[in-house]
This record gives structure tokens, C-alpha cells and sequence, in this order.
């Protein structure tokens, strides 16, 4: 409540004010109890004018609840490695799930996702094998609340870049989700990642501090050097063909690498064209993709 009244050092009369009283809602006899008071005080404070008292009480006007938002039909929901690839999936529309390195996502930080989603219908895209219970679970627990779900079993970020980049809201959802999958399904995924122990692979035992190079989960290649290794399971993946490579950098790999490794495959392999990305921080050292 605010009055305003005679001014300082005024002599005499006291200066008109409009003034208003607001009240919550209450018993009939606290209310009129209240509303008087209020009154009382202003005008002890000076000469009320134009008094109004309003009442904020249910179903007014400005206590009533906005209608809830209308869903979208369609959304995808993805879990990213990376605040790079995040973004880059923020771009595309998708609502991502970070992830933290040791920390995988719970189903419900999936279900959440699913909900800030607010659609209808949505694509689910774990982006790792190890996720795949974990994302049906949250697919299973969305659809109890009325959202149709459809999940992708993608293994890595890179066939979810390849499901996100045929994604089509204005098809049918059926027709939608088969397109995502069969691109998804056609991208060959591999990884660049360094040994924390020695250890038996499927190459042979690798040291603590070497970089292993896996295709489809598989270590395949062990190296000393990050780029001669990563051109290495480059040409075991473009042994089988493909017209399109995916280099996701983590933080840590110079842009020298990626120019070097664009460059192995354009003198190496015809028509063969390299995009590359940014995984910034919690992503893997490198991500590649071969569809």
C-alpha cells in the first residue's frame, strides 16, 4: 500500500492522492475486516480520492490459468556426447539429452526430454549401443502418457546426424521413422579414443596412452598419433565404399588433423566428399561415419 500526503515543510491542507486498496481472498469477515483497515490508513495518511479495491480471487481475471499449450506434432529427441554436437542438433531441431563422460543418462532424463518435447509424436535417437534399455524404457513409460514413440536404435552420434539429415516432419510417421532408420542403418560408425591400461583387443594388447581406433564398437587399429591412426580406420571403413565421411572432432584434436585427414580422403578415394564438425567438450576424441 502507498499514500501520498502533505508534502514535507507544506503548511495547512493536505494534498489530494489517488489511492488503492487490493485484498486477498478470504473469510467474508477477515476480508471486510482488511478492506477497512486499508481504508483507515489512507485516510490517516493524507485524503484518499477515487478509492478501489480489488479482489484477486479465484477465476479472476488475473489469477486465471493460461489454457495449456497445444503440442507440436512431431519432434525428435536425441542424446548427444559433446556441447558441439548438441548444438548442432539444437539446429536441427531435435531436443538433446547431454551426456557426461562415466555419467550415462537415466531413462528418466529421457522421459523429461520426451516431455519438453511437447509433440504428439517423437523420434527417439539413444546415439549408443549401451543405451538401448535404457531409451526403450523411457519410449515405453512416454507412451502410457499419450505420445506415440518411435525408437532408433542408433549407436553412435554420427548415424544420428545421418537419421536427422532425411528427417521429414510434413511425411507420414511411419514413412518418417523408416527413412530415419534405413539412413541411420547405412552409416558405418567408428571412434577414436585412448587406452587408460594395457589391455587384449581384438588388434592385439594395446598400452595405457595409445589410441585405439574402433569400427562398430571393435578396436581395429592400434597407433601411436591420432591422425595416422584415425586414416587408418578410414580406409578400412571406404574398403566397403561410400560417398560420404563424417569427422566430429573433440576438443582436444587440432584442425590440422581434420584438413589432414579431408585431405587423405579426397586423393585417395573419387568423389568421396568429408564433413566436418565440432564435438566440443565431453565429446569423444573423434567420431567418424561412413555412409
Amino acid at each position: 500500500m502507498r499514500s501520498h500526503g502533505c508534502a514535507p515543510g507544506s503548511t495547512g491542507s493536505a494534498t489530494r492522492s489517488s489511492w488503492s486498496a487490493a485484498t486477498a481472498c478470504g473469510t467474508s469477515t477477515s476480508t471486510s475486516t482488511t478492506r477497512g483497515s486499508a481504508v483507515e490508513a489512507g485516510v490517516e495518511a493524507g485524503r484518499p480520492h477515487r478509492i478501489r479495491i480489488t479482489h484477486f480471487g479465484v477465476g479472476d481475471a488475473h489469477t486465471t490459468a493460461q489454457p495449456p499449450q497445444e503440442r507440436t506434432q512431431r519432434a525428435i529427441v536425441a542424446v548427444v556426447p559433446g556441447e558441439g554436437l548438441a548444438g548442432l542438433y539444437a539446429e536441427a531441431g531435435a531436443t538433446t539429452v547431454p551426456t557426461r563422460v562415466g555419467e550415462p543418462p537415466a531413462s528418466g532424463e529421457l522421459v523429461d526430454a520426451i516431455r519438453r518435447a511437447h509433440a504428439r509424436e517423437v523420434v527417439l535417437l539413444p546415439n549408443d549401443a549401451e543405451l538401448r534399455h535404457t531409451a526403450a524404457a523411457a519410449a515405453a513409460q512416454a507412451r502410457t502418457e499419450g505420445v506415440r514413440v518411435a525408437l532408433i536404435p542408433t549407436r553412435s552420434a554420427v548415424q544420428g546426424i545421418a537419421a536427422l539429415a532425411v528427417h521429414a516432419p510434413d511425411r507420414r510417421f511411419d514413412e518418417d521413422v523408416v527413412a530415419m532408420t534405413s539412413a541411420a542403418g547405412a552409416t558405418r560408425y567408428g571412434e577414436l579414443a585412448v587406452a587408460e591400461r594395457q589391455s587384449w583387443t581384438m588388434a592385439g594388447i594395446c598400452q595405457a596412452g595409445d589410441v585405439l581406433g574402433l569400427i562398430d564398437g571393435d578396436v581395429a587399429v592400434i597407433g601411436a598419433e591420432v591422425a595416422p591412426t584415425a586414416a587408418s580406420v578410414l580406409d578400412r571403413m571406404l574398403s566397403a565404399g561410400g560417398e560420404m565421411v563424417t569427422l566430429v572432432l573433440g576438443e582436444s584434436v587440432p584442425d590440422a588433423v581434420a584438413e589432414r585427414l579431408e585431405k587423405h580422403v579426397r586423393d585417395t578415394y573419387l568423389a568421396v566428399d568429408t564433413v566436418v564438425y565440432r564435438g566440443g567438450r565431453q565429446s569423444a576424441l573423434m567420431l567418424i561415419g561412413v555412409e
